[in-house]
């Protein structure tokens, strides 16, 4: 049990119409009498809410100082301060207090809310820390929780995440994980596991005897059993990144394709300049859109063609960079300024395994043609099934088909999603640690079919044990904790 109060701002930045600083530890409720005046804090009922004021005491006057003027009022008397200390009255407050262990940290906590401007909030913190309570650090609250035993790891990290939660997709697994979603499943996986090295662990003990206590085909089946869910919360990581971080969509395309009048469609605004001048873009212009939930950082980029202009090649550099970065790609082209070879040469150059890639074949007002025509059905014919599987007519100029590619989006991030799983890793530390887990499983299953010696099989065990628990936070080191809760906000 930690043994010092902290205190921090648990409200954002900035003016506002209330304000709340929050003290926890064994002398919250002591530290904030001494600078209140209004009920008798020490004896209020835990989960009560006091009206009164935030004081600063005085030094007391000497006999030998001027007397006050006739006009000026007198400074304000508060309860529990010595007989001729003045104080002085910084604001009008509401002070809750919860008692341990029923509080987020399980401490003693006291909660002040007060008029939201940033100068009384930096006076009232600094009464406080006179008063004898230090100023917590980054995520000192959450980490106290975790350490009193009150949330797990993955729960504390998912506290970070909903606080950060931009959309409501997010907003639902961050929620999911802080009821322990993860937690649960995780720990279902290690007691299975955790039956089955007892045992090894026991034949150790009796390794001069020569006798087995753990079933092999049974430790098989149950090892399958762990590979298939591991591999399955793993393959979760994809969607829930999605759903956490955005989905990034470049937009690509050779100049005056209608890359920025696309992004300026789908944002219902005229965010990009749009010019009949090839070559406009320079730079990459990012904005965000939440589609059913999940937000996607759409890229418009640079023209891409060989040129001499050195600025216009850094912007086809940088278009080239977002490309690598992207999940999703939009690659558009106009069928009276591209050819078939080139849209060919294009995809192949860029295809990788972990990149859709949707083909838009943009300003179809302009032609007669049946669509989809003889240039789109070679595409089709070169490209699909290895490569691509969409083509997209649009014209975004005239914004038919916009929704077509909001649909083609929404459906990627939807196909991520295994319908069959309610857990979804969103956190990369516990990807790795997974991806660790499912390593030592599969060397335990290689151990057991090559009969190898108990003491590493046990090993081994052990090791896929370990991973799991770090990510509840049952194995665990102080640099991983360090940095963990330094990315949270004060105050939390």
């Amino acid at each position: 049990m930690n043994q010092d109060t902290i205190c921090a701002i648990a409200t954002a930045n900035g003016v506002g119409a209330l304000g709340i600083i929050r003290l926890s530890g064994a002398e919250a409720v002591t530290i904030a009498q001494r600078c209140f005046k209004g009920a008798n804090l020490k004896k209020a009922a835990s989960h009560t809410v006091h009206y009164g004021y935030i004081f600063e005491s005085q030094e007391p006057r000497a006999e030998s100082q001027e007397p006050r003027a006739e006009n000026q009022e007198p400074r304000a008397k508060s309860q529990g301060v010595n007989l001729g200390t003045e104080i002085e009255l910084i604001d009008e407050v509401m002070v809750a207090i919860f008692r341990a262990p029923k509080t987020f940290t399980t401490e003693d906590v006291v909660e002040i809310s007060y008029h939201g401007s940033p100068h009384i909030a930096k006076k009232i913190l600094e009464i406080l820390v006179k008063s004898g309570a230090r100023l917590a650090k980054a995520g000192e609250f959450t980490m106290r929780a975790f350490m009193n035993g009150r949330i797990d790891l993955a729960q504390a990290e998912s506290i970070a995440d909903l606080i950060a939660s931009e959309n409501e997709a997010s907003r639902k697994v961050a929620l999911n994980q802080l009821k322990g979603g993860i937690t649960n499943e995780i720990s279902v996986l290690r007691n299975d596991l955790l039956n089955f090295t007892s045992l090894i662990e026991l034949e150790l003990d009796f390794a001069e005897e020569d006798v087995e206590f753990a079933d092999r085909s049974a430790m098989n089946s149950l090892l399958q059993n762990l590979r298939t869910k591991l591999r399955a919360l793993i393959e979760s990581f994809q969607y829930g990144n999605a759903l956490k971080n955005g989905v990034e969509v470049a937009i690509i395309g050779k100049p005056n394709a209608g890359k920025s009048t696309l992004l300026n469609a789908l944002l219902k605004e005229e965010r990009a300049i749009v010019s009949e001048i090839a070559g406009t873009t320079r730079d990459t212009i990012e904005e965000v859109i939440h589609l059913k939930g999940t937000a996607f950082r759409f890229v418009d980029t640079a023209g891409l063609r060989e040129t001499t202009d050195v600025i216009e090649k850094i912007g086809v550099t940088k278009a080239k960079e977002k490309i690598a970065s992207a999940k999703v790609l939009l690659y558009l082209y106009d069928e009276q300024d591209s050819t078939p070879e080139e849209v060919i040469a294009f995809v192949k150059e860029f295809h990788r395994e972990d990149l859709k890639i949707v083909l838009v074949h943009n300003k179809v007002d302009l032609t007669n043609d049946e669509i989809p025509n003889d240039f789109d059905r070679e595409l089709t014919q070169e490209l699909f099934s290895d490569y691509c599987d969409q083509i997209l007519q649009i014209s975004a100029k005239e914004k038919t088909g916009i929704e077509a590619v909001k649909n083609v989006l929404t459906d990627y991030v939807e196909n991520l999603k295994d319908q069959e799983s309610n857990v979804i890793i969103t956190n990369q530390r516990h990807y790795d640690a997974l991806e660790k887990s499912l390593q030592s499983v599969l060397q335990v299953e290689e151990a057991v079919r090559s009969g190898i010696h108990t003491e590493l099989l046990a090993y081994e065990l052990r090791n896929a044990l370990e991973q799991l628990g770090e990510i509840s936070g049952e194995f665990t080191n102080d640099e991983v904790l360090g940095n963990i809760f330094s990315k949270f906000c004060i105050g939390k």
